[in-house]
């Protein structure tokens, strides 16, 4: 009998043991898919940039959306018309800026330029992990960062 009890206290803390590596699995799965989702993101931007030399030279990719808003969207149409390349930067920065907001918990887009280097900041809520990815995130958020030249 006490054989019986000890075999099911070891069965009891190995399923324990099973259910605390699923949920810390869990966990990192989404970490990993947020920071995933987020690396695609700025490397978005970066393609957008490089594609667009005109609109990026005029300042038309200079972004930010720390503070939560995302502008409208703008007047122009460039799917079915011909736009400028401020205006196709218009659309970029827009679109760009509403797939952080969507896809990305509390994510924000950045991006700032010192002469040709663009530089490209995701931000977004990372539960229980501290901020990384080299740029100053606040506490409870990370980020991840990337330079673009043009």
């Amino acid at each position: 009998m006490v054989e019986v009890m000890i075999a099911l206290l070891i069965f009891t803390i190995s399923l324990l043991g099973l259910a605390g590596l699923q949920a810390a699995s869990m966990r990192n799965n989404q970490s990993a898919l947020l920071t995933s989702t987020a690396a695609q993101l700025a490397s978005s931007m970066g393609e957008r940039i490089r594609a667009n030399p005109e609109g990026a030279a005029a300042g038309g990719y200079l972004a930010d959306s720390s503070g939560g808003a995302v502008p409208d969207p703008p007047a122009a149409d460039c799917y079915t018309g011909q736009c400028s390349p401020a205006q196709i930067a218009a659309i970029d920065t827009y679109e760009w800026l509403s797939a952080i907001a969507n896809r990305l918990p509390s994510g924000s887009g950045k991006v700032t330029a010192s002469g040709e280097i663009y530089t490209v900041t995701v931000t977004w809520r990372a539960s229980g992990e501290a901020a990384g990815g080299g740029c100053n995130a606040p506490q409870g958020f990370t980020c991840l960062q990337m330079q673009v030249r043009l």
